[in-house]
């Protein structure tokens, strides 16, 4: 629009009457006088240019240090988890000869008198192992549970139940009842425990002097799986919701005391200590309900099955606190 007071009155005169006192021409003259030329940018000064560079550096430099920061921080920790971890393992194979047990029940014993108390129901976790030959992974498995079986009798422990995802472990059950009983002969001679291996849904395996009275002791066995987990509660839920429908269950019969006992009957009783042969808490389909409040024990960089860890895991129970409220 016009500035001048002139060229503003004249505008608005001719506005008034309709665009009828000036022509065409005047009108386009008195505008275009008072327009910005076309194409016409504002002038940069040569400060502003260099600042504009001189964002662009500053930024590559922030971005470099950052980078810089972050490499040294990751650097750093990585020194510490593998010092960590090679000083652990240093540990804990110092540990395992000072503490071997040498085969003799006396020597278990020794390690576990004076607590001031041990689980009377132990559990532990298994793994199968993907990248080795399924044969020799199936010996290696019979031979651990063989193996953890003979140390939990020699603490009188009365009852021990593996964990083993795939199942594999419970299609062998007779396997592992004599490679159970080949080590309590290699460790207390003829004189050994009683013995019984059982499995949710299948036949006991034991001999008819294990289910007599023995002055060794009697340990039971028990495996379970995934199979024995989430589905076994999926199964038992659909199990009572069919027998409230056709009446032969009341809903107000059905409460956690009736699941955990049928739980505890159908798959097995919940555990005291869960023992994990891994660097870190992982239960991999672990049955949930039976490990509510169970004590769960792994030993922190260690990643081999060993009698270090089943020692260690009977001490920290003992000196656990079991605070399950009113």
């Amino acid at each position: 629009m016009p500035a001048t007071s002139t060229a503003r009155r004249a505008y608005r005169a001719d506005e008034k009457a309709n665009h009828t006192l000036l022509s065409e021409q005047e009108r386009a003259r008195l505008i275009k006088a008072h327009l910005p030329p076309v194409n016409d940018n504002p002038p940069v000064s040569k400060k502003n240019k260099q600042q504009k560079s001189h964002l662009g550096v500053r930024r590559f430099f922030k971005n470099a240090l950052f980078v810089f920061v972050f490499a040294i921080m990751h650097g750093l920790f990585s020194i510490y988890i593998r010092l960590r971890q090679a000083w652990n393992i240093v540990r804990y194979q110092i540990s395992s000869v000072l503490y071997y047990h040498h085969g003799t029940p006396e020597y278990i014993r020794r390690d576990v008198t004076g607590l001031p108390k041990k689980p009377n129901h132990l559990s532990a976790v298994l793994r199968a192992e993907e990248d080795k030959r399924p044969k020799a992974d199936l010996e290696r498995l019979i031979d651990e549970a063989a193996e953890l079986a003979t140390w939990t009798a020699c603490a009188e422990i009365p009852m021990l139940s593996i964990y083993e995802k795939t199942g594999i472990l419970k299609k062998h059950m007779p396997r592992i009842y004599e490679a159970i009983l080949a080590k309590f002969t290699l460790y207390f001679g003829t004189q050994h425990p009683s013995l019984s291996v059982t499995s949710p849904h299948r036949e006991t395996v034991s001999t008819p002097a294990s289910m007599s009275a023995n002055p060794a002791g009697q340990l039971r066995v028990h495996l379970i799986s995934a199979q024995d987990g989430r589905e076994s509660v999926v199964d038992l839920t659909r199990t009572l919701a069919d027998m409230s429908q056709k009446g032969k269950l009341s809903p107000r019969d059905i409460s956690m005391d009736l699941i955990d006992a049928e739980l505890s009957e159908g798959i097995m009783p919940e555990p005291d200590l869960l023992i994990l042969f891994s660097p870190h808490v992982e239960l991999s389909g672990y049955p949930p309900w039976q490990i509510r409040l169970t004590e769960i024990f792994c030993l922190r960089d260690n990643e081999s099955f060993g009698y270090q860890v089943f020692v260690k895991a009977l001490r920290n129970f003992s000196n656990a606190q079991f605070r399950r409220g009113k």
